[in-house]
This record gives structure tokens, sequence and C-alpha cells, in this order.
């Protein structure tokens, strides 16, 4: 059973720092497409990162370049998500996301909603002015 845990959002002021985690579980992780995506208020929900866990092949959202990284720990089971410079309008619901499947060789992961099919439940992100 594919699990995603995510952990680490809170509110902090523009300027600030956070980093977000994801535990992985129930998939070959180490092969597979995952993802952070988030949600603002009255939007739709849009990738900020994605990597491919094997080779760490890695697309940014240009809204984040330079202030976002992407890293997984050794086993390649924990996603993290470092954010600095916040701006508020990074405020939002922080998914983790994963196609769940063992690519092998080459892949591009995409960056879209419907190419991820397992979720977790969050984890909200506040940036105040």
């Amino acid at each position: 059973q594919v699990q995603l845990v995510e952990s680490g959002g809170g509110s902090v002021q523009a300027g600030g720092s956070l980093r977000l985690s994801c535990a992985a579980s129930g998939f070959p992780a180490n092969s597979a497409c995952m993802a952070w995506f988030r949600q603002a208020p009255g939007k739709e929900r849009e990738a900020v990162v994605v990597i491919f866990m094997r080779t760490g092949g890695t697309w940014y959202a240009d809204s984040v370049k330079g202030r976002f990284t992407i890293a997984q720990d050794n086993a390649g089971t924990t996603l993290y998500l470092q954010m600095n410079s916040l701006k508020p309008d990074d405020t939002g619901m922080y998914y983790c996301a994963t196609d769940g499947q063992a690519h092998r060789g080459a892949w591009s992961c995409p960056a879209h909603t419907t190419m991820y099919d397992y979720w977790g439940q969050g984890t909200q992100v506040t940036v105040s002015a």
C-alpha cells in the first residue's frame, strides 16, 4: 500500500524558510517519479518541483527556482523540500505525490497532476507579509 506522509509545514514571515518532508513507502521509491505540488485557495493545484528518483533529475517551476531545493535521503524513502526566501505567494497546501512506478533507464517525469496516482494528505504553508 502506497503511503506518503508530509510534515514540516507552518507559518513564517516573508523571507523565512521551511523544510517539508515526505515519508514514502509501499512502492519502488528509488526509481519512481515524485513531486511536490501546491494549491492556494481558489487556485488550481500546480507542480512546484519534480524529481526522477533514480537519477535525481529535477524540474522546478519558474516561480521557485533559486529559492526551493528538493532532496532525498540515501535510502530514497524520504523526500525533502527546502524552501528559502519565502513569499506570501508561496502560501498554500503542499502535497507530495508519486506515480508509484519503477521506471527503468532514463525517464522524464511529468509536472501535471493527472500523471500522479498517489498523494499525501498535504501540509499547510502560510507566509505572511
